[in-house]
């Protein structure tokens, strides 16, 4: 993991009355109205909510990709909500792995390739580049289709790339977006276990947008948008019990 802890008094992620205005006049909408959400360093929380409930405005905002109109982002105990486009892509280079429900892989590039991507772009020799990205496709279970390219791999197994391609840079934090949305039912439990592992014994800090109650059942904790406010936001008592 990376050198960004929460303090013990401070949580890993604190969202402070955070707003979001699209537009002006008649054509003004607030997709996020004051959100408060605090999130300690090891949680696995999963984000729910209809369509337009400020759930994903929410998830860009959390990943440095967009900016609130109002409000205060603390990450690491640090406001991050004012700074400059290219901070905010050193802190997501930095500290962020993202998994998307399209994998979003290179379909020209082989499966190592395609995880060593986020360290190109951090500058990092060849070398270590590719001994790190063959770790990570293992750490996964994917050792021995580094050459494969993702016509060649099944759906899980392009998501367990894309999983790789997140892990690799050794983050605190994931953001995964409806990570199983493209999965069959079996496929989804295993992409899930595999997060609930990164969770549990990495300490991976993961944030995971869903729409389906059974896979946010694998979470500490769940939290419903609607109408750009948070409307619950619970402990998962089934995760709590299975820890005591």
């Amino acid at each position: 993991m990376n050198t960004v802890t929460a303090s013990a008094s401070r949580p890993l992620i604190q969202l402070q009355g955070i707003t979001k205005i699209y537009g002006a006049g008649d054509a003004e909408v607030r997709a996020l109205r004051g959100i408060d959400m605090d999130v300690n360093a090891g949680e696995f929380v999963a984000i729910m909510g209809p369509s337009g409930s400020g759930k994903s405005t929410a998830m860009n905002i959390l990943g440095f990709l967009d900016k609130p109109t109002a409000g205060h982002y603390f990450f690491g105990g640090a406001a991050v909500d004012h700074l400059s486009r290219d901070q905010l892509a050193l802190l997501r280079r930095s500290f962020l792995g993202f998994v998307f429900q399209g994998y979003n892989l290179l379909a020209r590039t082989s499966a190592l390739d395609n995880v060593e991507l986020p360290l190109i772009y951090q500058g990092m020799a060849g070398t270590k580049r590719r001994q790190l990205a063959r770790e990570a496709l293992a750490k996964v279970g994917l050792a021995g289709r580094e050459d494969h390219y993702p016509s060649q791999l099944s759906g899980g197994q392009q998501q367990r790339v894309a999983i790789a391609r997140a892990i690799v840079t050794n983050p605190d934090v994931i953001l995964a977006d409806e990570p199983t949305g493209n999965l069959d039912t079996a496929r989804s439990h295993e992409i899930m276990d595999l997060l609930t592992g990164l969770n549990r014994n990495d300490g991976i800090t993961i944030l995971m947008v869903t729409h389906e109650p059974d896979m946010a059942e694998y979470a500490d904790r769940m939290v419903h948008f609607l109408d750009g406010r948070i409307e619950s936001d619970n402990k998962n008592k089934k995760v709590a019990g299975d820890a005591v």
